[in-house]
Order: C-alpha cells, then structure tokens, then sequence
C-alpha cells in the first residue's frame, strides 16, 4: 500500500484540510477521492508528486 495525502481546496483555491489515504496505485486512490469528494476541489499527492487534481468538478490525473 501506499501512502496518499489529499487536501481539500476552499473556495478561494486555498487548502482547507488534509487527509491520509493508503492505496494500492494511483487509479485506486484516485477513484477512492473521487467517490469522498464528490464535485469538491482537491489535490492527490504521494510525497512529492502531484497525483491528480480536481477543479469545477473535473479530475485531471497527472502522468509521470
């Protein structure tokens, strides 16, 4: 498993909270912060690395 941390985005673009999420690969944390957070602006990182983000309700997954 791997270790994920997302932060929620306010309405002003600002991080607002973070959380912990421990996934088997990307696709799966994606999908399981997709599924929390609904239409809900955040950003998915593993250590360093931007994983995905999301604004208006869309979700872009960055690649490596």
């Amino acid at each position: 498993m791997a270790a994920y941390r997302l932060y929620e985005m306010d309405g002003a673009g600002r991080f607002s909270t973070a959380d912990w999420i421990e996934a088997e690969d990307d696709e799966r944390a994606i999908a399981a912060v997709t599924s929390k957070m609904a239409s809900a602006p955040f950003e998915l990182w593993q250590g360093n690395r931007l994983v995905a983000r999301s604004a208006s309700g869309t979700t872009e997954q960055r690649a490596d």
